[in-house]
């Protein structure tokens, strides 16, 4: 008899004996966005709001990929465009992402968020040290095929 035609006159108790073999795949919920064609992930964990509708106030004397500030329900937060902070040209319409970094919140400016999507732990690859990419510190591939750059947040503020 066929496994499946086994576990369909199974008992309750064969059933558990059955999944108890089963390996337990570790997953981690990531929140999927895009920014200039690629696609980047963000553990959820991190994400504390997502925002459409926003008025950024430009600070002086800061580097040019904070763009400024906006306040979030009577909190200030730092906004950081993550395109000309991996040296790329700025776009006009953005979605921004607030995060907790190291216990302080910071906003970042993407092109469009995706989706939010379980990734298996051992899915996540280091990133080669020859491609050059700044603040992502693994990569894998999503079911949709795309393939996921992890930004790293921690380095969002730090030169």
């Amino acid at each position: 008899m066929a496994k499946t035609e086994e576990l369909m006159f199974a008992t309750e108790a064969q059933i558990d004996e059955y999944t108890d073999q089963i390996p337990e795949i570790s997953t981690e919920k990531y929140l999927i966005f895009s920014s200039d064609g690629l696609m980047y992930g963000i553990k959820a964990e991190l994400v504390k709001d997502i925002n459409t509708d926003y008025t950024i106030t430009y600070l002086p004397r800061v580097p040019n990929y904070v763009r400024g500030v906006i306040n979030l329900r009577g909190q200030i937060v730092p906004i950081v465009d993550i395109r000309l902070r991996l040296g790329k040209l700025p776009q006009d319409s953005f979605c921004c992402v607030v995060v907790n970094v190291d216990g302080n919140e910071v906003g970042i400016l993407v092109d469009m968020v995706e989706q939010m999507v379980d990734v298996p732990l051992d899915a996540i690859l280091p990133v080669p040290t020859s491609s050059g990419q700044a603040m992502v510190s693994g990569m894998c591939t999503l079911p949709d095929g795309h393939t996921m750059l992890e930004l790293d947040c921690e380095l969002l503020l730090h030169d």
